[in-house]
């Protein structure tokens, strides 16, 4: 007869923790459903009972406006910016982070406007929780752009010496063009990221110096 080996249990989440997880479970669910998602389908895709979501969050209400907070938290792409290597051409480099914005405003869009859409405007007061890992917590939305000039310029920093202007300059131009997307997406006219980085870094003349 062989001796039965005790199981250890997982350690027991903290509430933060959980909060996290049953946001992560939701948030799929709120892109595609909205409001009318379901605390019954948050359940089941977290893979926990109904109640255990209502231990976690007051009411319904309270758990879109976190699965709102976290499509919003900058703390994702921030990450997959210092990622990127800074040993890559520049070109490369700027696709990339063009890339990893282009999908962090693409998924926040999706569920701000599955949320607005479905009729979800709850009002946040500036005092409300933000989502667990939200790296630029005070200050919020100047914040979140601050941190990620921030890291626009650091990618841009190796190659100082070879451009006409400061990494600071040449980063707030980059993410200007790419916050004017929405603009150029609804006209018909939707730059790739390799195009967007190819005419801040070369312009649109075909010879710069002959232009008319």
């Amino acid at each position: 007869m062989t001796d039965s080996v005790p199981r250890r249990r997982a350690p027991a989440m903290s509430p933060e923790q959980r909060r996290a997880m049953i946001v992560a479970a939701a948030l799929p669910l709120v892109a595609e459903y909205g409001a009318a998602v379901t605390t019954g389908q948050i359940a089941r895709a977290a893979g926990i009972g109904e109640g255990t979501v209502f231990r976690a969050f007051g009411d319904k209400d309270e758990l879109l406006d976190a699965c709102l907070v976290e499509a919003m938290n900058p703390g994702h792409v921030l990450r997959e910016l210092a990622s990127i290597s800074l040993d890559e051409p520049l070109p490369d480099r700027l696709t990339q982070a063009a890339e990893a914005l282009r999908a962090h405003l693409g998924r926040m869009g999706t569920v701000i406007g599955a949320l607005h859409g479905t009729g979800h405007r709850r009002e946040r007061s500036p005092g409300d929780r933000q989502a667990p890992g939200d790296r630029p917590a005070p200050g919020g939305r100047e914040a979140s752009m601050k941190a990620t000039h921030e890291a626009i310029v650091e990618i841009i920093e190796p190659d100082r010496a070879a451009l006409r202007l400061e990494p600071e300059r040449i980063a707030s131009v980059f993410l200007g063009m790419l916050f004017t997307r929405p603009l150029s997406a609804s006209a018909g006219v939707d730059p790739s990221p390799e195009e967007l980085v190819d005419i801040l870094l070369h312009g649109t003349l075909k010879e710069p110096e002959s232009a008319a």
